[in-house]
């Protein structure tokens, strides 16, 4: 095994995802040796932006939540001083529902939230109150209580009106990519409390902001960054990490690796099928990814006409049928979607609108992109954005696959595994009990989902470590 950097590294983070930066920079602050390796020539993973012909557009995520008062994106932020190298401003609503003859907004007052619902479906105002309450107030054991229950189960023990059920979880087949039926109630109550009840949260300058202060931070603390930079190999023997193989630089030992990458990569390419047991092999080729994304972005001219808030996220569906709707993103048939999510910016000048889609092929895509852009712009010119056609100055769109070449996700997964309850927590998707010092953090360990529970799990993971080093954060 030859070695072409002979420093030995405390850990090494494969990925420089949100996650993975946050986990760098607590491990940095501690005072440990850190390198962090990334594939893409920028940091921030689906939390880039990227110009074209003069616009600035938010990769993917176009902003967060759980920066309230003692939010856990606020006290990460505040911890490593990132809140003094931003401006963080807020939409207020920061969401606004649309399904067939309803409509409510999510306000950063939750009061003023709760009377939207109960303006629009009064017969469940009690109900209503107290599901919110139960999302920002829980008990101790509320969330272990519902650990194997869907979030359907948990709206059926709050409420009886089917469409209040629907317009509660429209937002999340959208941020989630699964119905209520099948997404865990603990995943889609955090979506809840951490993304629409305290949401709207945005980084002046771009979601890319965000991650390069991160990234900043971490090099101040003594991190390392590599950018460009793909592994080919993490290294085990005797079942305990070595290190890992960089294309072009060799071997770079290592005491811990920590994979901010998509899971499947980590186990059965990065280390392989030899070292994993058989028995785990077979669980992770039967774990279901999440859905990803068709997305498409618009500049424009900024002059249009719209009753929609800049900053906002609307969600848009012209019926009820989110299992209808499901299954139509799944066969990648938008017209049978029934509806869009979509973001104005802040100033007007992008639009930014998506649908959950399966991964499919290169060709097909190939062959459907312009079809699926045309038809969205039609669709928000119709519902959303009169006469947008003659303001848009250029458009270009996303498929699955581009979200696989940039972030290598498996089939271009938006949020990783599928947040469903059966996949929910597994311990050997944090730290697996067969290699020692191999750790997992991102959307791809089974525990957070969004930024605020991505930043959660770096937190935790580095937690994990320094406390087993025994030099605390």
């Amino acid at each position: 095994m030859t070695t072409t950097n002979k420093e030995i590294y405390d850990a090494v983070i494969i990925g420089a995802g949100i996650s993975g930066l946050i986990c760098g920079c607590y491990l940095a602050k501690a005072g440990m040796k850190v390198l962090i390796a990334e594939q893409h020539h920028k940091p921030g993973g689906y939390c880039t932006t990227f110009k074209r012909k003069g616009f600035s557009f938010d990769a993917t995520a176009h902003c967060f939540g759980g920066y309230r008062e003692n939010g856990m994106t606020r006290k990460v932020f505040e911890d490593l001083g990132i809140n003094k190298k931003i401006k963080i401003i807020r939409s207020d609503p920061a969401s606004q529902v649309v399904m067939a003859d309803k409509e409510v907004f999510f306000w950063s007052d939750v009061n003023k939230t709760i009377h939207s619902f109960q303006a629009a479906f009064p017969d469940e105002s009690n109900e209503i109150e107290n599901f919110f309450y139960f999302l920002i107030k829980p008990n101790p054991s509320s969330f272990s209580r519902i650990r194997s229950s869907s979030f359907g189960d948990l709206l059926n023990d709050y409420f009886k009106n089917e469409k209040l059920k629907s317009i509660l979880s429209a937002p999340l087949l959208g941020i989630g990519g699964l119905p209520s039926s099948q997404m865990s109630a603990f995943i889609g109550a955090k979506l809840f409390s951490e993304f629409l009840i305290d949401g709207g949260y945005y980084p002046e300058g771009g979601m890319q902001t965000l991650s390069d202060a991160i990234a900043d931070r971490f090099r101040e603390l003594g991190g390392e960054l590599k950018l460009s930079c793909l592994v080919s190999k993490i290294k085990v023997k005797d079942n305990k990490i070595r290190g890992i193989i960089i294309e072009k630089e060799g071997f770079i030992p290592s005491n811990y690796v920590i994979s901010n990458c998509d899971a499947r990569q980590t186990f059965l390419k990065l280390i392989g099928k030899t070292v994993i047991p058989q028995d785990f092999i077979l669980k992770i080729k039967k774990m279901t990814p999440s859905l990803s994304d068709f997305i498409l972005y618009i500049g424009t001219d900024g002059n249009f006409e719209s009753s929609l808030i800049p900053g906002i996220n609307l969600c848009f569906f012209l019926h009820y049928d989110l299992e209808r709707a499901y299954l139509a993103a799944r066969k990648c048939d938008i017209d049978g979607f029934g509806g869009f999510l979509l973001h104005v910016a802040h100033d007007k000048s992008t639009i930014l609108a998506y649908i959950p889609a399966s991964y499919k092929n290169k060709s097909y895509w190939d062959n459907n992109k312009h079809n699926f852009m045309e038809f969205l712009v039609k669709q928000i010119e119709k519902y959303a954005v009169p006469n947008l056609s003659k303001h848009i100055l250029y458009k270009e769109a996303a498929s699955p696959h581009t979200l696989h070449r940039y972030t290598l996700n498996y089939r271009g997964a938006s949020y990783g595994w599928a947040g469903t309850s059966s996949q929910l927590a597994d311990p050997d998707l944090r730290k697996p009990s067969f290699i020692q010092g191999l750790y997992l953090t991102g959307h791809w360990a089974t525990l957070g989902v969004g930024i605020s529970g991505v930043i959660y799990v770096g937190y935790d993971t580095a937690k994990l470590i320094v406390r087993k080093e025994k030099i605390g954060v």
